[in-house]
């Protein structure tokens, strides 16, 4: 079990370095940027190498919201739910302490957003609380009916992590704008700690908007096709 969690550690980490990373430090980069499209990739591309480096330890979910979506469609045990999220949030801290000190060697930085998720004034294109929240459930929601399904038994083998990568990429691509994309409890905890004020007192949404969407994907799914009892 310890070796599951080191690897969701390790992970999840490697998701908030490489994806809040390229949004901290490479997003708007004067000149040679890369934008949101980049960004996107960023995120795409943590989970789409992570679940070929650790998938066949722990299942590479990196996102409380991934087990529990998971965990409802039959898919995780529930005794190991709560050690999985401990894991994944700290590694997210880890990650995000990381790109504090490396963004922080720069003359003149300054910690700002720090790319915090949002909603309001700190929405990047100034979106409702509302429109946040139908985005973030939806979103996850079909995050995790792309993981589901591509991981499932009858699903073609060693291409679910390019369909999951893929379809984080996609996602970012929709929702950057809205929120700065969550869909990830432990990536929107770990840049809120640093950021401070607005972002912790916005959190919430971040964890219930995600949790929302995976819980109904997880129903959904384990009645659209439900992997057979061995």
């Amino acid at each position: 079990m310890m070796k599951k969690l080191v690897a969701e550690f390790i992970g999840t980490l490697w998701l908030v370095l490489g994806g809040c990373g390229s949004a901290v430090l490479a997003a708007s980069f004067p000149e040679l940027g890369i934008g949101f499209v980049g960004v996107s990739l960023a995120f795409g591309l943590t989970v789409l190498t992570m679940v070929y480096a650790i998938g066949h330890i722990s299942g590479c979910h990196l996102n409380p919201a991934v087990s529990i979506g998971l965990w409802i469609g039959g898919r995780f045990n529930q005794k190991d739910l709560v050690p999985y999220i401990i894991a994944q949030v700290l590694g997210g801290i880890a990650g995000a302490g990381l790109l504090f000190l490396i963004a922080s060697g720069k003359p003149g930085f300054e910690i700002g957003g720090f790319a915090s998720n949002g909603y309001g004034e700190h929405s990047p294109g100034g979106y409702s609380m509302l429109a946040a929240l139908i985005s973030e459930v939806v979103m996850t929601f079909m995050f995790l009916i792309i993981i589901l399904g591509a991981t499932h038994s009858k699903a073609p083998k060693g291409m679910a992590g390019i369909a999951i990568g893929l379809g984080l990429t996609l996602i970012h691509l929709i929702s950057i704008p809205v929120t700065n994309t969550s869909v990830n409890p432990a990536r929107s905890t770990s840049q809120a700690l640093f950021a401070g004020g607005w972002a912790i007192d916005q959190l919430w949404l971040f964890w219930a908007a995600p949790i929302v969407g995976a819980l109904l994907a997880g129903l959904v799914y384990k009645y659209l096709s439900p992997e057979e009892e061995s």
